[in-house]
């Protein structure tokens, strides 16, 4: 890890090794050139770009149906375009697990058979593997990163043409899907403008001339940006496909932060407080005033608090082992290796360490400390100073090095 003059947490490498996006997803294709050609422009298929058996795997579809207690929404079922409704595939557990949501593997297996596809949302939460990847390929894109699997019975689609406001990376991980691509009809839509505000459009382009009509064998990964039309149909066998959603930050969310940015100063000006004359029946009289004051504010606005507090509440940290971090707190001693935990969007503001998992004010003496341990330069509970690496352990921002 570095660390900016401002006391940030790095969440790129400080070495030159390529990541996941270079090694995994796009290899061959720089990260730089994918950046500068690919990123939110066009869709990209790149042919046999690894196995991808080490994150998911038909095996794994099984056990998570058949023995997670897996409930909704982690789990959707489609068939012929359509959502069916939870009660079609889900149950109590019985004695002890009386929970009557979750997922009933008679139920889906009858569904499966019949047709039906099996989406596994939220995979990163489930499967840990997958988890660790998404992970990492949001610390390098600088984008949250969530992860659904579908499973495909042969010759069916699960879901008609339709486009995401998320850009995605399709990586097929077992049997064969044909994906019939089209150009976007509403290009980079927000997240609040979905493909059935644009229903009608969407049907005619997808009647078009395809930008790509081909079938993704296991080891291929196609990237789609956000607003991209598709749609996919399982050959000759089950397909087993994961879905990576990068929800990309974008100008218009940094507009709403300056915005708020802008509001929350605004609240102080007794003027802008102040009520409308009576017998107002429009704005016109009061909104050029308005208009100017606000214009200042958003002169002087720093969008960053708020665009970071919106970032943090976006992720979850790293996964954190209540027994191994008491452990950790008990057996506290100068040699004690530690790190920072993953994922926690690290910052040094002042005095105060403000992280996903809340805020900690430090004395003065400490913050030399803390810049080292963001930077990747503090090891140990001693390079720390104990009450600080015991403050911090159980705060959870720190863990053990071995977990």
């Amino acid at each position: 890890m570095s660390t900016s003059p401002a006391g940030i947490q790095d969440p790129r490498t400080a070495t030159a090794a390529p990541g996941v996006l270079e090694s995994r997803l796009t290899p061959g294709l720089s990260r730089e050139a994918f950046a500068r050609d690919i990123w939110a422009r066009t869709a990209l298929l790149t042919r046999r770009a690894g196995d991808f058996s080490d994150l998911f795997s038909a095996g794994a579809v099984d056990e998570l149906v058949s023995r997670r207690g897996l409930r909704t929404p982690f789990l959707r079922v489609a068939k012929n375009g359509a959502t069916l409704p939870d009660a079609s595939f889900t149950s109590s557990a019985g004695v002890g697990a009386t929970i009557a949501d979750q997922a009933d593997d008679t139920a889906l297996w009858r569904e499966f058979a019949d047709g039906a596809t099996l989406v596994l949302q939220a995979l990163h939460r489930t499967w840990a593997p997958v988890g660790d990847f998404t992970a990492a390929l949001a610390a390098e894109l600088g984008h949250p990163v969530q992860a659904n699997a579908y499973v495909t019975p042969p010759q069916n689609r699960g879901f008609d043409a339709h486009y995401d406001v998320h850009d995605v990376f399709v990586l097929q991980i077992e049997g064969t899907k044909r994906w019939i691509v089209h150009p976007p009809v509403h290009p980079d839509p927000l997240r609040d403008q979905p493909w059935t505000d644009h229903r009608g459009a969407v049907a005619e382009a997808a009647g078009g001339e395809p930008y790509l009509d081909t079938v993704l064998e296991p080891g291929d990964v196609l990237y789609l940006p956000r607003g991209w039309l598709h749609a996919a149909e399982a050959q000759g066998e089950v397909s087993v496909h994961l879905t990576l959603g990068v929800h990309a930050w974008t100008r218009y969310a940094l507009a709403e932060q300056l915005m708020r940015a802008a509001l929350a100063e605004l609240r102080d000006d007794p003027w802008m407080r102040g009520s409308l004359p009576l017998g107002v029946t429009g704005p016109d009289a009061e909104a050029a005033p308005v208009r100017d004051r606000l214009r200042a504010a958003l002169e002087e606005a720093d969008p960053a608090p708020h665009f970071h507090r919106t970032r943090r509440a976006q992720s979850r940290p790293a996964p954190l082992g209540p027994l191994a971090q008491l452990a950790a707190v008990d057996g506290l001693g100068p040699d004690t290796q530690v790190r920072l935990r993953g994922a926690l969007e690290a910052r040094i503001e002042g005095r105060r360490l403000v992280t996903r998992v809340g805020w900690l004010d430090f004395p003065e003496a400490d913050l030399p400390a803390l810049h080292r341990l963001l930077a990747g330069e503090a090891r140990t509970a001693g390079d720390l100073g104990l009450a600080c690496a015991g403050r911090l352990l159980r705060a959870g921002v720190i863990v053990p090095a071995a977990q």
